[in-house]
């Protein structure tokens, strides 16, 4: 099932100018597939927002899987890109245009993410975290390496705990005048958060 998920989000469209403050990178379709199959196997239920959903490839991942998807990402550009990608995937995704920060739902949902990882701006992913923690039963993130005293503390403070880590090592292309190398494998962890 994951092979063929990532066949099939090897489809999907990046970003065309990502926007550095944003930090705006695509998922790699092989890590996506491997946390929405694990999120089936783990019998989550069926809703999922997308916090910071850029191109679709959380979203459209978790679809794929079964479950029912909302996007949300504050760049207009990012979520034509991601509508176009799940009519490609014939996945059926509902993408918003919101800023996480003022998000309202009216009941606890499930959140995956791929924040970003503060590279550029320290904490980036705080707002991110703090709103999952707000509107969400179960989480699912991915963060940058050594990340998992920070997230814990704050998954803590938040009533949450994390039930689960998963560490990957996956590849980041050259997408801005920075990146000194064409391609680097960068760790990431992959968090999974329960409200306690």
């Amino acid at each position: 099932m994951k092979k063929e998920i990532a066949m099939i989000l090897e489809k999907i469209q990046v970003f065309k100018e990502p926007k550095v403050r944003y930090e705006q990178y695509l998922t790699p379709p092989s890590l996506a597939a491997e946390i929405a199959v694990t999120a089936y196997l783990m019998k989550e239920d069926n809703l999922f927002l997308d916090l910071g959903c850029g191109t679709g490839m959380l979203s459209i991942a978790f679809n794929l899987v079964g479950f029912d998807v909302i996007g949300i990402d504050i760049d207009f550009k990012a979520l034509k890109i991601a509508k176009k990608n799940a009519e490609v995937v014939n996945a059926d995704v509902d993408f918003v245009l919101c800023d996480v920060r003022f998000l309202n739902v009216k009941k606890k949902v499930n959140v995956v993410m791929n924040p970003p990882f503060g590279i550029k701006r320290r904490h980036a992913d705080r707002a991110f975290l703090e709103k999952a923690f707000e509107i969400g039963k179960v989480i699912y993130s991915i963060h940058s390496a050594s990340s998992q005293s920070f997230v814990e503390s704050l998954a803590r403070a938040n009533g949450f705990k994390i039930s689960h880590v998963w560490r990957y090592k996956i590849p980041l292309k050259r997408l801005y005048k920075f990146h000194e190398k064409q391609y680097k494998l960068i760790p990431v962890e992959v968090f999974r958060m329960e409200r306690i």
